[in-house]
């Protein structure tokens, strides 16, 4: 079990950037908040966000060679450091946007809604308010790009990018996770959804989404909803694609026909493509998983018109975003949500392989203050139980 204040930094790195939980997730929410607009800094925490995700990609390189490399723990300890200051910096914005916020109404309710000889102290509070946050952000995101021009994450990018080589940008496959180590909420969502297929199967098209935020587990329910017993063999094509957030469309239309069994030749355009997978799929059943789904136009232009020349179709979507999952215009959705304390402590032991009833209850305590330092996100769990392990 990790007990020392140094390992728990470390893993709250990993939490906070690997599995994109807690800052990564403010930063989500915060963007549209009205006491952030306020503000007038929403470009910078955009700004801030997209460095932080450039990173993340990174450490499991880093933190493999950081017991190896001093430059490279030292690097994981400048970024652990760095988000510490992010999430200071997002409350900060919340409580004086919300304290703006409060101020312009009482200002308004007064109908005092311009600068007068009175208000006046408090109009040049409230800009420098705005600038001092605008310039904290600013400066963070100076320091956290000179963290990503620091030879340590030069070198990383360049081993990323050889190991990489010439593989396709659309994934094959999203990474599998242990069938034993999921909650209960994911086991009786599973069966919820199989049933809804197997009720659908004849349906011309039938659309399903899973909804929730990063590390939630979506891919995970959806894998075992795929990999089902019942459905396995009802459909005469069973395919799942992960399409990610910068696809290709000719890679991912020949993502779908290798799973047909159609192998194309270079050169063919988006429009040939959809033209062979419409002739391909005609008069056939498929179930197609599409998992991390970024935009909509990933089924309304491009899959949409050949898949509806087979005989039936389903379709289940994984995504972070409800609009996605409308304008695909989908007639079930599941919500996933973060784990409950006690479910999160259950897979906490489960996934460090505790069998002893009597360990089990002497890490109890230990164990739901690191599952609520996780946020309830199960990756995050998974990811502390890993490192545990090492």
């Amino acid at each position: 079990m990790v007990d020392s204040t140094t390992s728990l930094d470390l893993i709250t790195t990993r939490i906070i950037l690997y599995e994109r939980p807690l800052i990564q997730v403010k930063l989500q929410v915060i963007v549209t908040e009205e006491a952030i607009l306020i503000l007038g800094v929403k470009e910078e925490l955009i700004e801030l966000q997209r460095k932080m995700d450039q990173i993340r990609h990174f450490l499991i390189d880093a933190e493999g060679r950081s017991i190896k490399e001093s430059a490279v723990n030292n690097w994981l300890g400048q970024l652990r450091d760095a988000m510490y200051d992010a999430d200071d910096i997002i409350d900060m914005a919340r409580f004086k946007g919300n304290k703006l916020l409060s101020d312009l109404d009482s200002t308004l309710s007064s109908k005092q809604n311009k600068c007068s000889w009175l208000s006046l102290s408090s109009c040049f509070s409230n800009l420098w308010t705005r600038h001092e946050i605008a310039v904290k952000i600013r400066s963070l995101n100076k320091r956290i790009e000179g963290i990503s021009k620091d030879n340590v994450f030069l070198s990383l990018a360049n081993s990323e990018s050889n190991a990489r080589g010439s593989q396709s940008t659309t994934r094959k496959s999203s990474f599998l996770v242990e069938p034993n180590l999921v909650g209960k909420e994911i086991i009786y969502a599973c069966r919820k959804v199989v049933e809804l297929v197997l009720a659908n199967k004849e349906n011309k098209s039938y659309k399903a989404a899973i909804v929730g935020t990063g590390g939630v587990s979506k891919t995970t329910l959806a894998q075992k909803i795929y990999n089902d017993q019942k459905i396995k063999g009802t459909f005469e094509k069973q395919e799942w694609l992960c399409v990610s957030k910068d696809y290709s469309e000719v890679a991912l239309l020949k993502e779908v026909l290798r799973y047909i069994g159609i192998h194309q030749r270079q050169g063919e355009s988006v429009g040939e493509l959809q033209s062979i997978l419409a002739s391909s799929i005609k008069d056939k059943s498929f179930f197609l998983v599409l998992d991390d789904v970024w935009q909509s136009d990933t089924w309304t232009e491009l899959l949409r018109t050949p898949l509806q020349f087979a005989s039936a179709g389903i379709i289940l979507v994984t995504t972070r975003h409800d609009i996605v999952a409308m304008e695909i215009g989908v007639d079930y959705t599941h919500r996933v949500d973060l784990m409950s304390v006690d479910v999160g402590w259950e897979l906490l032991w489960k996934s460090m392989n505790i069998k002893e009833e009597k360990e089990v209850q002497n890490l109890r305590g230990v164990g739901i203050e690191i599952v609520q330092k996780c946020g309830g996100l199960p990756l995050g769990i998974k990811l502390i139980a890993r490192v545990s392990l090492s």
